[in-house]
C-alpha cells in the first residue's frame, strides 16, 4: 500500500516525500513530509461513497471560508484542479479497482488519547472548539449529510436491531431499557430542536491537543467522515460520551464539555434537556457496535479498542438519575439547575403569611441561639472523631442552657465534619471527598416537642431510617402549587409514635401535628432536633433523599433543596453566620495585605481546621499534609493544645518576671545537645533566632564577615536576607553584601562532586577553606560559617559524608563560629538522629531552632556555649518581650513530652524508610525522577527531564504538586530550580498515609 500511496502522491499532486502510516478504521491514511510541507494523504476504501468524500471536502472548504480562525485541515486540490482524484490498484491479474484519493494539510498536535489527565479546562476547550465549528456550519448543507447513519444518536433503531449480539443478558437488558426510555421520553422532543450538519466524532483519536499539564488545550479535530445532519445538540452529547470513557465521574467530564460548547454556541434549555439521553444513546451504539463486529469481523482489533471503557462508562452513566444529570448540565450552562425551583421559591415568598410554624412555638420569635457547626466551628474542637453525637449533644445543651433558650438553630448550606459514617464518604481513604454540605435547617429542642405541618399537603412518605447518623424516623409531605410544580418538605429525626403518626396518602392541613422530635438512639442517635428540608424534586429517592451533599455537587443539590428558610422565615440575624467563600477571602487578602505575600498552589486552600497529619479546607475536604513541618508532632496535638490552653488561662508575661517554665524548658533543651552547648536564649521565631545567632557570633569574634551556602535561606529580616542567597540572588534581590561570602552547596547529585566520589565531602568543604584563605589574605576574618545541617530550600539536600566536619574545621581554624540552622530538621525529624548535625558527626558552636519546637506556637531558640554567652554579656541587655513566655515554654515542654512518650523519632525513621523505599521503586519506573534523598520525614524527590544532562523539570514538578493537591495530598517544591518535591510533614504521618500518597504520586507520574 505504501507504493500505491507514493504513486498517488507523484501522479496526482506532483509531490514526493516520506510517508508514515496513520491510524484508520477503514481507509488508508499517511502523513507526508516533503521536506518543506507536511500533508495527510487519504486513500479511501474500495467501496467508499464519493458523495461522503465530497461532503467532507465541501464542509472543510466551508469552514475555511466562514470560520478561517478555526484550525482544521484544509483541502489541497490536485494537479487537475480537483479536490478528489482517483488512482487504480491492481488487485489480481484479472481485475483493476480504483480508489478515491485526496490531500489535506497536516495539523500538528498530540492525540487526546495520549493525554492521560483530562483536566476540566482541557475538556472545556474541546467543547468550545466544537461549538465554534457548529457555528461555522450553521448555514452549511450537503445532500450526503442527510443520511441514515448508525452513529446518529437520534436514530437508535440500528441498536435495537442488533441487541441480540450482546451476549450478556444483563447488559442486553440494560441497553434495551435505555432504548425504551429514549423512545418514550426523548424522541418526541427532537423534531422541535435546532438541527444542522455537525462534526459528530470527537473521540480521543480524532482530537488534537497542544501544551502539557494544566496548559493543555484542544486545538483541532481531524477525520470529518462522521459528519451528518442531525439535532445540533448531538455534537456536545457525542463529545461528552467519549469524554466520559475512563472517568470516575462521567457527569463532571460531560459538564466540562458542555460548558465549553455553551460558551461558544449557547444552548437552548430544550437542547440541554436531551444531551444526557443522547450521550447514553451514543454509548449504547458503541457497545452494540462492538458486540456486533466481534461476531462478524473477528480478526479486526480496531473493533474492540474502546469496548471495555464504553461498558464501564455506560454502567456509571446508568447509575446517575437522568434528571439529576439534566440539572447538572443546566447548572454548568449558568441556568438554575432545577427549572421549577425559582417558581417554588417565588410562590413561598408570595404566600409567606399563610405559612405556619413547624414547632409548637414560632421559631421566628422564640428566643434561640445559633449553632455554627461548620468545619471551622469553635464548638467542636479539631479532632473530627471527637464530634461524636453524645459530645455534640452535651456541648449544644450547655450552650442553650447558658443562653437561657429552648431553641437552637443549625444552618443551611453549611459544610460540616460531624457526619463521620462510611455512608458519607466517596471512598475508603481519609482524603476522599465526603458529603459535608448540610441541605436543611436544624431546630434543636427537647425531645418530644411536637412537629407540625406548616402548609397543607399530602403525606408522601413515612419511613424509619435506622442506619447510623441517618434521618431516623422521618415524614415527607408533598405540596401543590396552582399551575406550577409540586414540592416537598422533609421532617427528620422524629420519634416513633405508634397510633399518632401520620400515614402515606393522608391529607394534612396547616398546623396539624405530624410527629415529634425524637431522642437518641431512636432519632438516628443525634442530639434532639428537627431536620427540616425543602425539596423541589425527590428524584424517586423518597426516604433515601440525602440531607447532606458533596461539595462538588453543591450547586445542583442547593437547587434540589433550596434554603428551607423560605418556609421557616427565621430572621437572618438569628441564623448562623455564613463564612466568606474562598474568593471573598482571597479578595480581602489582596485588598489589605501586601502583594508579595503569596499563597500556595494553583487553587489556593482555605484551611479552617487541622488535626494531626491532616488539614481541612472550608468544605471539610481532608488533605494529607506532607508539607508543613511547623506542626511538628501533628496539627493541634491535644497535649500541646491543652498545655497552651491551661497556661494561657493562668498567666503569660515577659521574661523579666520569674517563672519556672522557662527554666524547665531550657534545662530540657540543654540536656538534648552535646557539650559544650548549654546556654539557651528564647525568641518568637526562627528569623529572630538566626538574627540573634549572628549577633552572638559577631560579638564573640568581633568580626562581621559571614560564610554561607549557595541557595541558603535563613529568615526574612534585613540582615538574614543579606545572608540568604536564595533571596539576594533571586527575584527582587540585590546581590551579596561585601561581608557575605558564598560557598557552593554541597549537592552530590547536581554539583561538581558527585555521590560516587568518596572524597566529595572534603572537596566541597575545600571551597570553604578557599574563602577562609582569601579573607586571611585580605587581612579579614570570618565571624561565622552558617549552614542548615540538611538544606531545605536548597532542595532537601543531604550533605556527603565528612562535609560539615571538614567545613567546620576550616572555619574554626580561622577563628569563625559554626552555626547550625536546625529549624527544618531538628527534634527527631530525621529518625536516625535527634539533630541534623549529628548525622555529620559534628558539634556546632551555636544551634538555631524555630517554631516546630512548639508545634507552631511562636517560639524560637538559640543554644550556645558558655564562652559565647559570656562574651555577649557586654552590658547591652538582650530582651525579647514574649520570647520564652510561660505559654510558649509550656508548648515547648509538651512537644518534648510527646516526642518521647509517642516514640516519634523511631517512628519517623520507620515511616521515612517506607517512603524512601516506595519512592525508589517509582524512580526505577519513571525516568522523570532523577534523585530520591533524605532521612526520616525530610525527603526530596528531584525531577529531571534527562538523567544525563539533569535538565530540571520545574514545570513537571509544579504539575505534580498541584495534581497531588487536587487528589488530597500536600507537598511543595524547592531547590534552586524549583524542581525538587519536598516531603516534610508532621511526624504523625503513618505508613498507611505514605502508601496512599505513593499510590497517588504514581498515578500523577503516569500522566
Amino acid at each position: 500500500m505504501n507504493e500505491l500511496a507514493a504513486e498517488a502522491l507523484r501522479r496526482l499532486y506532483g509531490l514526493e516525500g516520506r510517508l508514515q502510516p496513520l491510524l484508520g478504521e477503514y481507509d488508508s491514511n499517511y502523513r507526508v513530509d516533503t521536506g518543506r510541507d507536511t500533508f495527510v494523504l487519504k486513500i479511501m476504501r474500495p467501496d467508499c461513497d464519493p458523495g461522503l468524500v465530497d461532503l467532507q471536502c465541501s464542509l472543510l472548504d466551508h469552514l475555511a471560508e466562514r470560520a478561517p480562525h478555526i484550525v482544521v485541515p484544509r483541502v489541497h486540490r490536485n494537479r487537475a484542479g480537483e479536490r478528489v482524484g482517483r488512482i487504480g490498484l491492481v488487485q489480481d491479474a484479472a481485475r483493476l479497482s480504483e480508489r478515491l484519493v485526496w490531500l489535506l494539510s497536516y495539523v500538528p498536535g498530540r492525540l487526546l488519547a495520549d493525554t492521560r489527565h483530562h483536566t476540566p479546562d482541557l475538556l472545556e476547550s474541546l467543547g468550545r472548539l466544537l461549538g465554534e465549528i457548529d457555528n461555522g456550519l450553521s448555514d452549511f448543507s450537503h445532500p450526503a449529510a442527510n443520511r441514515e447513519f448508525q452513529w446518529d444518536p437520534t436514530r437508535p433503531g440500528w441498536v435495537r436491531d442488533r441487541l441480540e449480539y450482546i451476549e450478556d443478558s444483563a447488559r442486553r437488558g440494560q441497553v434495551a431499557g435505555l432504548l425504551d426510555d429514549f423512545e418514550t421520553d426523548v424522541a418526541p422532543l427532537l423534531s422541535a430542536l435546532p438541527s444542522s450538519v455537525i462534526y459528530g466524532d470527537a473521540n480521543d483519536y480524532n482530537v488534537l491537543v497542544e501544551g502539557t499539564g494544566y496548559a493543555a488545550r484542544v486545538v483541532s479535530v481531524v477525520d470529518f467522515g462522521d459528519a451528518m445532519h442531525t439535532v445540533t445538540a448531538c455534537e456536545p452529547a457525542i463529545a461528552a460520551a467519549y469524554a466520559s470513557l475512563g472517568k470516575a465521574d462521567p457527569l463532571a467530564a460531560a459538564a466540562s464539555v458542555v460548558r465549553g460548547y455553551h460558551a461558544a454556541r449557547p444552548l437552548q434549555p430544550e437542547e440541554i434537556e436531551v444531551i444526557w439521553p443522547l450521550l447514553r444513546m451514543r454509548l449504547c451504539e458503541s457497545v452494540t457496535n462492538s458486540a456486533y463486529r466481534k461476531r462478524t469481523e473477528t480478526d479486526d482489533p480496531y473493533v474492540t479498542i474502546s469496548e471495555d471503557a464504553a461498558w464501564a462508562a455506560l454502567e456509571r452513566v446508568s447509575g446517575i438519575h437522568p434528571r439529576f444529570a439534566h440539572y447538572a448540565l443546566r447548572g454548568t450552562c449558568d441556568l438554575e439547575p432545577v427549572p421549577g425551583a425559582p417558581v417554588v421559591a417565588e410562590w413561598l415568598r408570595a404566600n409567606r403569611e399563610a405559612i405556619g410554624s413547624v414547632l409548637d412555638v414560632d421559631v421566628r420569635d422564640a428566643p434561640s441561639v445559633a449553632f455554627e457547626l461548620g468545619v471551622g466551628s469553635l464548638l467542636l474542637g479539631a479532632d473530627p472523631a471527637a464530634a461524636e453525637t453524645s459530645r455534640l449533644a452535651e456541648v449544644l445543651s450547655r450552650r442553650m442552657t447558658d443562653a437561657a433558650v429552648t431553641i437552637g438553630i443549625g444552618g443551611y448550606d453549611e459544610a460540616r465534619l460531624v457526619y463521620t459514617g462510611d455512608a458519607f464518604s466517596s471512598g475508603p481513604h481519609a482524603t476522599d471527598e465526603r458529603r459535608t454540605i448540610h441541605l436543611g435547617i436544624d431546630l434543636f429542642a427537647v425531645a418530644g416537642t411536637p412537629v407540625h405541618a406548616p402548609l397543607s399537603g399530602i403525606v408522601h412518605c413515612v419511613a424509619d431510617n435506622t442506619a447510623p447518623q441517618d434521618y431516623g424516623p422521618l415524614v415527607i409531605l408533598r405540596h401543590e402549587i396552582p399551575d406550577g410544580p409540586g414540592f416537598f418538605t422533609l421532617y427528620g429525626h422524629l420519634d416513633r409514635e405508634p397510633g399518632t403518626a401520620v400515614e402515606v396518602g393522608q391529607d394534612v392541613r396547616p398546623g396539624q401535628r405530624i410527629g415529634a422530635i425524637g431522642a437518641p438512639p431512636v432519632n438516628g442517635n443525634w442530639p434532639p432536633h428537627l431536620h427540616f428540608q425543602l425539596i423541589t424534586d425527590l428524584l424517586e429517592l423518597d426516604a433515601e433523599f440525602p440531607g447532606v451533599a458533596q461539595v462538588s455537587e453543591r450547586t445542583i443539590w442547593s437547587s434540589l433543596s433550596p434554603d428551607p428558610n423560605l418556609v421557616l422565615r427565621i430572621p437572618e440575624a438569628k441564623l448562623p453566620a455564613r463564612d466568606p467563600a474562598p474568593e471573598e477571602t482571597l479578595a480581602a487578602r489582596r485588598a489589605h495585605l501586601g502583594p508579595s505575600l503569596r499563597v500556595s498552589y494553583r487553587e489556593p486552600i482555605k484551611a479552617v481546621r487541622g488535626w494531626m497529619q491532616y488539614l481541612y479546607d472550608h468544605t471539610g475536604r481532608a488533605f494529607l499534609d506532607l508539607y508543613n513541618n511547623v506542626a511538628h508532632v501533628g496539627h493541634r496535638h491535644p497535649r500541646v493544645v491543652a498545655a497552651i490552653a491551661e497556661q494561657s488561662a493562668l498567666l503569660s508575661t515577659n521574661t523579666r518576671y520569674l517563672h519556672d517554665n522557662i527554666g524547665r524548658y531550657a534545662e530540657r533543651l540543654a540536656g538534648l545537645v552535646p557539650d559544650p552547648l548549654e546556654v539557651c536564649y528564647f525568641v518568637n521565631s526562627a528569623s529572630e533566632a538566626n538574627e540573634l545567632a549572628l549577633r552572638l557570633a559577631r560579638t564573640y569574634t568581633r568580626r562581621e564577615a559571614v560564610i554561607v551556602l549557595k541557595a541558603a535561606y535563613h529568615g526574612h529580616t534585613t540582615s538574614l536576607i543579606e545572608i540568604s542567597p536564595y533571596k539576594f540572588d533571586g527575584a527582587g534581590g540585590r546581590g551579596p553584601k561585601p561581608w557575605v561570602h558564598v560557598a557552593p552547596l554541597a549537592d552530590d547529585y547536581r554539583g561538581p562532586y558527585r555521590r560516587d566520589d568518596p572524597h566529595a565531602g572534603a572537596k566541597y568543604a575545600g571551597h570553604v577553606a578557599e574563602i577562609v584563605n582569601s579573607l586571611r589574605d585580605e587581612a579579614r576574618q570570618a565571624a561565622a560559617f552558617i549552614a542548615e545541617t540538611l538544606p531545605s530550600v536548597g532542595g532537601q539536600i543531604v550533605f556527603p559524608p565528612g562535609y560539615l566536619e571538614a567545613a567546620y574545621r576550616h572555619a574554626r581554624a580561622a577563628g569563625a563560629v559554626c552555626i547550625a540552622d536546625e529549624v527544618q530538621v531538628g527534634f527527631g525529624r530525621l529518625g536516625t538522629h535527634f539533630w541534623g548535625f549529628e548525622t555529620q558527626g559534628v558539634v556546632p558552636d551555636i544551634v538555631v531552632l524555630g517554631k516546630p519546637i512548639a508545634n507552631g506556637y511562636p517560639l524560637g531558640a538559640v543554644i550556645t556555649t558558655r564562652a559565647i554567652a559570656e562574651a555577649f554579656d557586654t552590658g547591652m541587655e538582650f530582651f525579647s518581650t514574649c520570647g520564652g513566655n510561660p505559654v510558649a515554654c509550656a508548648a515547648g515542654l509538651a512537644v518534648l513530652d510527646v516526642i518521647e512518650d509517642e516514640g516519634l523519632q523511631p517512628h519517623a525513621r520507620r515511616v521515612g524508610e517506607h517512603v524512601l523505599s516506595g519512592l525508589r521503586r517509582l524512580q526505577r519506573e519513571h525516568s522523570l525522577i532523577g534523585d530520591v534523598r533524605g532521612s526520616g520525614l525530610f525527603i526530596g524527590v528531584e525531577l529531571v527531564r534527562d538523567r544525563e544532562t539533569l535538565e530540571p523539570a520545574d514545570r513537571e514538578a509544579a504539575y505534580v504538586v498541584n495534581r497531588l493537591r487536587e487528589l488530597g495530598v500536600l507537598t511543595g517544591t524547592d531547590g534552586p530550580y524549583e524542581n525538587v518535591i519536598k516531603i516534610r510533614g508532621p511526624l504523625a504521618v503513618t505508613e498507611a498515609d505514605v502508601d496512599r500518597a505513593l499510590e497517588l504520586l504514581e498515578e500523577v507520574l503516569g500522566e
